[in-house]
Formats: structure tokens, sequence, C-alpha cells
């Protein structure tokens, strides 16, 4: 039976790691950059991917059994209980753009579960982390999420996926609800600093259509950690699997969820 990595373990390499990439792409950030298109307007640039490929490497030498899901692709699948699961630059446009808002964002899953989340934002080394059952932190203090009772006096965020105009389900319905029933709504551009911001309180509450793991997994272990409740957008148990997150303080999960399910299979086209 394969014994569970400790926190020490696993932060004493992942944080010196997220730390020494935030700082190359914060050195890079106003660089001129190779920008390849996935899509439409899913770009990928050469800062993604050799942040993701000094990630692979360091998760390589340190823990050469485990399994590695990366957005851009890279490292081994392997029959492991650990699953690295690694956004290497979440907020990709942000950054070709110069808006200097994105992160480096590392989760470990153990046995299916999210065991650990590490997420640093490099501009306002900020480093959120989490390790399951021994709460949530931003730079080392503890973190907790809001608790507003009413979605009225709520401060929330949300996201578009890249293919917004092809996908019937697209949010902007979504985002016309809870805009006329929140006290305002935020789209930021970068999920995981999205979740981690539920998780300290500077927003009440998230939700976007369309994410991946490498998306979610760290910033949702965070979040839950520091108190805040998740779901889909019908009610019921969300993982990182699933395409439709929301994460919420507590008190407004019922009214949220009752606003975004009036939205459901809806769409503005």
């Amino acid at each position: 039976m394969t014994q569970m990595l400790t926190k020490d373990q696993i932060f004493s390499v992942i944080v010196p790691l997220v730390k020494e990439v935030g700082l190359y792409q914060k050195n890079k950030l106003n660089d001129s950059h190779d920008i390849e298109y996935k899509g439409e307007i899913n770009i990928v640039t050469e800062v993604d991917k050799n942040s993701e490929q000094m990630i692979i490497d360091c998760l390589q030498n340190h823990f050469p059994e485990h399994d590695i899901m990366a957005e851009e692709g890279s490292g081994d699948r392997k029959d492991s209980p650990y699953k690295w699961i690694v956004d290497p630059l979440d907020g990709t446009v942000n950054y070709s753009h110069g808006y200097p808002h994105f992160a480096v964002s590392i989760a470990l899953e153990f046995n299916g579960q999210i065991l650990a989340g590490i997420v640093y934002d490099p501009m306002r080394d900020e480093l959120f982390t989490a390790y399951k059952g021994d709460g949530a932190t931003l730079n080392n203090k503890p973190i907790h999420c809001a608790q507003p009772k009413k979605l009225i006096r709520s401060l929330m965020a949300t996201g578009f996926a890249y293919n917004l105009r092809t996908s019937p389900e697209n949010n902007l319905n979504h985002f016309k609800n809870v805009l006329l029933k929140a006290q305002a709504v935020r789209r930021d551009g970068t999920a995981s600093l999205d979740i981690c911001y539920v998780a300290c309180g500077r927003y009440d509450g998230f939700w976007e259509l369309n994410l991946f793991p490498w998306d979610t997994a760290a910033a949702l272990l965070i979040a839950l950690e520091a108190g805040a409740v998740s779901s889909k957008f019908d009610g019921d148990e969300f993982n990182v699997y699933e395409k439709d997150i929301v994460v919420c303080a507590p008190g407004i999960h019922k009214e949220f969820v009752g606003v975004l399910k009036k939205g459901l299979k809806k769409s503005l086209f």
C-alpha cells in the first residue's frame, strides 16, 4: 500500500518550484512573445511551454513514479495513485497582453482525492496553499472565506470559456442573471486566482463553465479548506473533472445555485 506524502514532503519541493517559475514569468511579462493558436482565441506562448517544462523536470526528478496531467500535454502517464495536475500559466491571454494577473497552479491528487494545492501569483508575491484537512493559507497565514448571507451583498466572479462563440452553454445568460441579483460581478481571466479570492474573502462566490482539472484542482482545495462550499450549477456534488463549477460562501450557496438553475440549458444565441 502506497504511503501518503506528508505536507512537508510536498511543499518543500513545490513552493520553491512555483516561486522559481513565477519569477521567470514575471521577468518575461513585458517581452514580445511567440504566440500559437490552439483555437480561434485559445493561445499558448513560449512562456507557458517553458514554465511547464520547468515544472515537469522538477516533478520527474523528485517524484519519478507519479502521473502528471499538465495543460500543454507534458509529462508521462503512469499507473500511480499520485497525479500532479499542473497549469503552468493560468491566465495566458492576460499574460500575452501584459496584463499582470496570472498564476502558477499545481495540485496533487492521491487515489482520486485532491491532497494538496498550491497557487502562486508572482506579480503580488501571493502564495495560496492547502493540504487536505489542514486548512488554507495565504503567505503562511490562515485564510477563511467571507460570510455573506445574501447574494445582493456579494461580490461575485466568473469567466468565459474559449468556446464562447460556438457553444450554446456559453455563460452569457448566467452572467446576466447573477449580475441582476448580486452586488457586482468581476471577470479577471484567471480561474485559479478567482477561486483563491473566494478562499480569502475577496470574492464571495465564483462560477464558470467548461473548465479543466488544471484550472480548478489546486484552488478548489484551497477554497474548501478555507470554509467555502462547491457544487455544480444544479447543486449536485462537484469534482475537478466536471465542467460547471460553483465555489462560494456557505451562506449564499442555496440562493446562488437557484439563480444559476434558471439559466441552465438556455443561451443568448
